[in-house]
């Protein structure tokens, strides 16, 4: 007698497109947010942070010293690993907390699972990988919602507090600010050629690790008042989160390509091969219109416009507090050595 065993389900093949990259483009949303008009949130003086400005939660005040912070963030696997996924998403969507300077404190799961091709024991393994994560990050998980779905999808709808006056916004950087990331870029890529068996062990890991890290910094920074701009990097890329920055804000930036850091040097050996999502194609797309690439290498542009998942924050720093952000958060990484400089709307010498 012969026993044929069935490989596990790889998560990552039940996804068209994976993590952030399954986002709209940058230019389809904007085409969706601009039809939708006036038909957005009611006016009130303690709605101090809504959709008009892309940031990546809302603020609502409740009183002179308190703030809620609302955001929801789910995709599709990233990974094959169904607790690992958990873990990820969860990191992803507590981001969006931490990028406005807020601690988060509850959570809600949201989950959708082809209930006919995934096992009981995988789709729970989604979930503690999320609790897990919450918890990690001293927030609660409370419950969520479940659906059917052709694809698995998960994340959760995370709600946190902030002061007021400590918010870090997309719309608050100045003329001189330095810009800096607290991980690497590259999970777009690498997880891609995860996905096609092709991604090196130690990248992998290097990768997985980095995504699954929270970016709790940010809070610690915004309560000491030495960050107020600033935004999470995702589904956008570099260039596409930046440029929501110096939109808002009113100023162009400038960054050293070769000084933003990678994974690894073997993730462009990945972009050369054509492991590039086709999320992060269409970011170079949009990026194009409004950028001056000037001497950048294809693999670089490649690079900055990778839609990441779970990715770093970008914080907007004044030189003068630049010293006392590192000490007080050593993942943080300078990624740009000139200063950005008042300008029309939109980025300018990307060199």
């Amino acid at each position: 007698m012969s026993i044929t065993l069935q490989p596990p389900t790889r998560l990552t093949h039940l996804a068209n497109c994976a993590g952030c990259a399954a986002k709209l483009s940058q230019t389809l949303l904007t085409d969706v947010l601009r039809l939708l008009g006036e038909s957005g949130p009611a006016p009130s003086d303690d709605l101090l942070v809504d959709a008009s400005t892309l940031d990546d939660a809302a603020v609502y005040r409740l009183r002179p010293d308190l703030a809620l912070v609302q955001t929801a963030d789910f995709f599709t696997p990233i990974v094959d690993d169904p607790y690992t996924f958990g873990r990820i998403a969860a990191a992803n969507a507590l981001s969006d907390v931490y990028a406005m300077g807020g601690r988060p404190i509850t959570a809600l799961n949201l989950l959708g699972v082809p209930a006919d091709k995934l096992s009981v024991d995988v789709i729970a393994a989604i979930l503690r990988g999320g609790a897990d994560k919450a918890r990690e990050a001293q927030c609660a998980p409370v419950g969520g919602h479940t659906i059917r779905t052709a694809e698995p999808i998960y994340g959760m709808s995370v709600t946190g507090l902030v002061h007021p006056d400590r918010l870090i916004v997309n719309t608050a950087a100045r003329p001189g600010d330095l810009l800096v990331l607290t991980k690497p870029l590259g999970t777009g890529i690498v997880t891609t050629a995860m996905k096609r068996d092709l991604a090196d062990p130690s990248l992998a890991t290097a990768a997985i690790e980095s995504m699954c890290r929270l970016n709790t910094p940010a809070a610690e920074l915004a309560e000491a008042e030495l960050v107020r701009a600033g935004t999470d990097v995702t589904g956008f890329g570099l260039i596409g989160h930046l440029a929501n920055i110096c939109r808002g804000s009113g100023v162009a930036a400038e960054v050293h390509a070769s000084a933003v850091p990678a994974l690894g040097e073997k993730v462009f050996d990945l972009i050369d091969a054509g492991c590039v999502p086709g999320g992060t194609r269409s970011n170079l797309e949009s990026a194009d219109a409004i950028t001056d690439w000037a001497e950048v290498a294809d693999r670089l542009r490649v690079l900055l416009t990778d839609a990441q998942t779970s990715g770093p924050l970008l914080l907007c720093v004044a030189p003068a507090k630049l010293d006392n952000v590192r000490r007080a958060s050593p993942d943080v990484r300078r990624c740009a050595a000139k200063r950005s400089a008042k300008s029309s709307t939109g980025i300018t010498g990307m060199r």
